[in-house]
């Protein structure tokens, strides 16, 4: 009882370990090479997870047909809120992604046909809706391992969040109530006071700022974590291997359609790369 107890213990740790290290390397260490990271590490997991006796039907590699079907149907009507947003001006400005828009057309591509599907999806279906919840399920009842996994699928998200603050050039603008060079003259004891002060509040600020959106993105993830496992029980893993690719690369798209949608009422268009 005891070997096997360790012998779980270590097959968990070995593949939580796997997920970190493939999570520093996508946000922090070398990010074009996401697809390979992430094709390595799902297969390593995989290889853990098949060690300890499961099945691929315990890691979700099951309903081919009925996954293409759900998630099929899913990615069209991620497709049509999309087109939705994109069609009226309010919000059409939500899809004004400067990550995206920066992008040239060949990066876009890239991004959407094979980071976002190798370096994104294919870790985070087989690890988070497959193997981990396989593995947390030999030691946890069942609700318990589901909720366990999509914790830690929220938690997976603090380094890109923290990217998406860091980004955000309004942040410490809107932290600060003030213009970006206001309190930055020349001048005395006073103005140099002022402009200590304001940088306080614009450090201050943009701790605050980032801290609300990584605690929003892994409490939004964690349970988009539960809706795609509950989809990845009834159809298995490609029902939401296919809603999550939608939502991520048609952002792409989306992103650029609103920047031509919006280029005639701004006057001049900016160049499209």
């Amino acid at each position: 009882m005891t070997t096997n107890r360790a012998r779980r213990a270590g097959a968990l740790g070995g593949a939580l370990g796997v997920l970190m290290a493939a999570n520093l390397l996508n946000n922090r260490v070398a990010r074009r090479w996401a697809p390979l990271t992430s094709a390595v590490a799902t297969g390593t997991l995989v290889l853990i997870a098949r060690g300890e006796g499961l099945t691929w039907h315990d890691l979700g590699f099951h309903g081919a047909r009925t996954g293409a079907v759900t998630g099929g149907a899913l990615a069209a009507g991620v497709a049509a809120v999309y087109a939705a947003g994109l069609a009226h001006p309010r919000t059409r400005a939500l899809f004004h992604d400067e990550r995206a828009l920066a992008l040239s057309r060949r990066r876009v591509l890239e991004e959407a046909l094979v980071q976002v599907p190798f370096g994104t999806v294919l870790l985070e279906e087989v690890g988070f809706r497959g193997a981990l919840p396989a593995l947390l399920g030999r030691s946890l009842a069942p609700r318990a391992a589901v909720a366990a996994s999509a914790a830690l699928f929220g938690l997976w998200h603090v380094l890109p969040a923290m990217d998406m603050a860091s980004a955000n050039a309004a942040l410490g603008r809107l932290a600060a109530g003030e213009t970006p060079n206001e309190g930055t003259g020349r001048g005395g004891p006073v103005e140099t006071r002022r402009l200590v002060e304001t940088r306080r509040l614009v450090e201050t600020g943009r701790l605050v700022e980032t801290g609300r959106l990584v605690a929003g993105t892994v409490a939004s993830t964690a349970l988009a974590g539960l809706v795609f496992h509950a989809l990845r029980h009834r159809a298995g893993l490609l029902a939401p291997a296919l809603l999550h690719l939608a939502t991520n690369s048609l952002g792409y798209a989306a992103a650029r359609a609103a920047r031509r949608l919006d280029q005639p009422s701004r006057g001049s268009a900016s160049p499209v790369r």
